[in-house]
């Protein structure tokens, strides 16, 4: 007989044991409360998210701009977390500092942030804010900041950029050109919806009045409308309002000089080919006017028939006129299109 081998021992078929190295459960408790606290402090991190935008969105129910501090502005704006964008008007509003401009772009941004906050498209992606400079000189400061008004955006990830910073002086501060910035930005469009201002409509109920009552008093006498001259003259109102600008100001909304911050000096004429002041559109009116004044007097003294030497000295007038002041177009034509090779006097 065959003597019978020893019984093996096998494992069970499907089942594998592992052993774990001595020394590696400090490890795996380690490991496990790494991943607690990272997991708390993910939670944390939302549950501050969700206390900031709750506060947003209150002070944002009882009022569509709010004003902030250094110390908010530190908390809601620079600080994480943020999943929301912050547009923020840098502006010095207080009497003592006389900025006009500051109060035009207010009214400007006041409209923006109501269409925001009253539309359809409300939500907490978008925010609107302001900082005043004698409520947070230290946040003037922090940005290295020394003009007002000033707009920029803060996205919610990262450090602003260049593109966020509202080019004022070139595009103006109308509302519509803010809201197309902010959707350039942020991908929010928001529709501005302007008060109804009867202003222009009253304006022109009178000037109808004044115009029917006036014709009411001269009804037996109506010559006065075949009247070239006048005719002319109010043709050429008309042109010198539309040649200086006055329609481009009253799309663009652009402030009325500049004052530089440093030294200041007050700027009445916009250095860039691309934007204007509204003095500047007035110093071109009368500059238009006057050399339009210099060739009526030229045709004058060439069409009349009075003394000669009477017509020698309007045409002189007329001729000094047109010099003079066209010279003056051309040098400030030519400040603004750096290049320009034509002047005829150097006003520089």
């Amino acid at each position: 007989m065959g003597a019978r081998g020893a019984p093996s021992r096998r494992r069970p078929a499907g089942r594998r044991l592992w052993y774990l190295p001595t020394g590696s459960f400090p490890f795996l408790l380690l490991l496990l409360l790494l991943c607690i606290q990272l997991g708390g402090g993910q939670k944390k991190k939302e549950n501050l998210l969700a206390e900031k935008v709750e506060q947003l969105m209150d002070w944002s129910s009882r009022r569509s701009i709010f004003r902030m501090n250094g110390d908010k502005f530190r908390k809601f704006i620079k600080a994480p977390p943020r999943n929301y964008s912050m547009v923020v008007m840098f502006t010095a509003l207080q009497p003592q500092r006389q900025c006009s401009v500051c109060r035009q772009a207010n009214e400007e941004y006041q409209i923006l942030a109501n269409s925001w906050r009253y539309s359809s498209a409300f939500c907490n992606k978008l925010f609107f804010s302001m900082v005043d400079y004698d409520e947070g000189t230290d946040v003037f400061q922090q940005l290295n900041m020394n003009s007002a008004p000033t707009f920029m955006h803060f996205p919610p990830k990262g450090r602003p950029k260049r593109a966020d910073t509202f080019d004022l002086q070139r595009i103006g501060f109308a509302a519509e050109q803010l809201a197309k910035w902010i959707a350039d930005r942020t991908d929010v469009h928001v529709r501005v919806f302007r008060p109804p201002n009867y202003s222009g409509t009253i304006a022109l109920a009178l000037l109808v009045s004044l115009v029917g009552g006036l014709l009411y008093l001269r009804r037996n006498n109506l010559e006065f409308i075949y009247n070239k001259t006048g005719w002319a003259m109010v043709s050429l109102c008309i042109v010198f309002a539309m040649t200086s600008g006055q329609m481009w100001n009253h799309i663009r909304g652009p402030p009325y000089a500049h004052k530089n911050p440093h030294n200041g000096q007050v700027s009445y004429i916009h250095g860039s080919s691309q934007a204007q002041f509204v003095a500047e559109s007035h110093i071109i009116l009368v500059l238009n006017a006057a050399i339009t004044m210099g060739m009526v007097l030229l045709n004058e003294a060439a069409t009349s028939k009075g003394d000669v030497g009477k017509r020698r000295i309007i045409c002189l007038v007329g001729l000094g006129l047109v010099v003079f002041f066209f010279s003056f177009l051309l040098s400030i034509f030519r400040s603004k299109y750096h290049g320009y090779p034509y002047s005829d006097l150097d006003f520089e």
